[in-house]
């Protein structure tokens, strides 16, 4: 498997595939590179980079005092450099979107563009809620199937069908006689209940970093962390934005729905 270790030792899993235009795909808060499974198949011409954060997927555990975004935004830095790869477009899922802020406020000469997957500078503390109320804990379900048929009824998603639910809860978690286990460290709700504990920061000037940059936004209409007045009100600072809304969708769109594609082909043809 390839793997690279970065400035503090810790061993990160990546992939690295394609030709053409690089795209650096981070993914959302627990997740890992299987977050852009779905939609790869469709961004042909693209080199896609993908990472599993520390802590998640495939990647080593670290010290949870750095399961924080300025330090995965840094070993997304070191993945690139590890690579020899100047300048990417960031396609950031969620937590991947804070992450793609934070680079285009260190390293701008790194970036391309950005799309940003459900998220934004401002989120909902409804959405913080509910990622509270899974977050660190294994799922409640004793096999894949059973986790599946669970999500048919999540109002969010309707008409999603089973088979792409059933491979979905395969990308967080791990079958086990016990139940299931979820594949990243536990320890990551505490890292995240220490953030939400202190103030909360303003994220507007990362997001004013991006204004010379292609940027695109992809946004489930039902989401309840990105709303449609922060994405309004990101079209005002941002002149030219992309705006993608998908019906059907809460958090996060799984990136391979017509609105999604549509944005994301259009962002690489300003990239290109």
């Amino acid at each position: 498997m390839p793997n690279f270790q970065t400035s503090d030792g810790i061993s990160l899993y990546y992939e690295d595939e394609g030709d053409g235009l690089p795209i650096l795909c981070l993914s959302g808060l627990t997740r890992n590179s299987r977050d852009f499974d779905y939609v790869a198949p469709h961004l042909a011409g693209a080199r896609l980079i993908r990472m599993d954060y520390r802590g998640r997927g495939l990647s080593d555990h670290a010290d949870p005092a750095t399961y924080a975004v300025p330090v995965e935004a840094r070993d997304a830095v070191e993945l690139l450099d590890h690579l020899g790869v100047d300048r990417v477009g960031v396609l950031g899922t969620s937590r991947g979107g804070m992450i793609a802020m934070v680079m285009g406020a260190t390293v701008p000469d790194r970036l391309r563009g950005v799309a940003l997957n459900d998220v934004g500078p401002e989120i909902e503390t409804g959405g913080l809620s509910a990622i509270m109320g899974y977050l660190g804990k294994n799922p409640p379900f004793a096999t894949f199937d059973e986790a599946a048929k669970a999500r048919l009824d999540l109002p969010q998603f309707p008409g999603v069908p089973l088979e792409r639910w059933r491979k979905d809860v395969t990308h967080t978690a791990t079958e086990t006689p016990e139940g299931l286990k979820i594949n990243y460290d536990p320890r990551l709700r505490d890292a995240v209940a220490a953030v939400m504990e202190a103030p909360s920061p303003d994220l507007w000037p990362l997001f004013d970093t991006l204004a010379d940059l292609p940027v695109a936004v992809i946004r489930g209409m039902n989401s309840d962390l990105l709303s449609a007045g922060a994405v309004e009100r990101m079209c005002q600072r941002h002149p030219g934005m992309i705006v993608a809304e998908v019906p059907n969708r809460g958090h996060i769109p799984f990136l391979d729905e017509p609105e999604s594609l549509a944005a994301l082909r259009s962002w690489m043809e300003a990239m290109a």
